[in-house]
């Protein structure tokens, strides 16, 4: 893991994210590429009617500094950790800012249910998640000594799913970290026997070229089975895959998904499907 970016706009939430980017740096001597986008927009930088360059460049350097005394903190001691400031407050940058510095992951605080928005309803980190071609690692809360030893993937176990799947294996490898793939199945129209689902999951692995084995868990809904698995093998991070600016997969039926993030006491990390 050779660049972690950290999305920072000076909120507990956004340290809690700083925190567990530097946890994972120091295990990986990783860079931490800390980023802050300000509320400037291009109007207010050029116009020369009622606001002045000299005000935007005050601006900035107010930022600037504040930026750096938000970074100055122990837990970065040894980290090689660099501050990126963007005039715009445009969320595609943040996947212009991975690519350019060849990032592997995205570790973003939100408030989930805590705030006034959920995680994935108009929010900066649903907006992160839908641009970025990379995984993005979603923390509400604060990690203690973050480690991930238990780390669960929900998957529908279609096609489509196949690339997210290496994704997030390799993610969890990398971690030295137990793979657990899971499928829900819950009752109605999408209920599949035990040997439908084996024989999907089973051409699933068989493409996938993996002998990793899956887990069926039944419950009244997919989102009620995915965190009442991961509590029950004590998971540190759930995996769910995305398709970015299409919402989330299929898998999840829309809200689903974003009930999943909103509700899970544990982290979250997204895969996004190439389409």
């Amino acid at each position: 893991m050779k660049n972690i970016i950290v999305p920072v706009d000076f909120s507990e939430q956004s340290e809690y994210a700083l925190k567990v980017a530097a946890a994972l740096a120091k295990k990986h001597g990783s860079e931490i590429l800390a980023l802050h986008m300000l509320e400037l927009n291009q109007a207010m930088i050029t116009s020369s009617e009622g606001f002045h360059p000299e005000q935007t460049v005050f601006l900035l350097k107010m930022a600037e500094k504040r930026f750096s005394e938000f970074l100055g903190k122990p837990y970065l001691d040894g980290i090689k950790v660099t501050p990126i400031v963007k005039h715009f407050k445009v969320f595609s940058e943040v996947n212009e800012v991975a690519e350019i510095h060849q990032a592997d992951l995205i570790v973003m605080g939100s408030h989930g249910t805590d705030g006034l928005r959920e995680i994935f309803v108009g929010s900066n980190a649903e907006k992160v998640v839908r641009n970025a071609q990379i995984p993005v690692l979603v923390i509400k809360d604060e990690m203690v000594d973050f480690k991930i030893d238990q780390f669960v993937f929900a998957c529908d176990f279609k096609d489509e799913s196949l690339s997210v799947f290496q994704k997030a294996m390799d993610f969890a490898e990398l971690l030295s970290a137990e793979f657990n793939p899971v499928y829900i199945n819950t009752p109605g129209d999408d209920f599949l026997s035990t040997r439908d689902a084996y024989e999907n999951i089973n051409r699933f692995l068989r493409k996938s070229n993996t002998g990793k084995e899956v887990k069926i868990y039944n419950d009244y809904s997919v989102e009620k089975g995915v965190l009442n698995y991961s509590e029950t093998i004590n998971a540190d991070v759930i995996g769910i895959p995305t398709h970015g600016r299409k919402g989330l997969s299929h898998f999840f039926m829309g809200s689903i998904g974003e009930d999943i993030a909103n509700h899970s006491k544990i982290p979250v990390i997204t895969f996004k499907i190439n389409d």
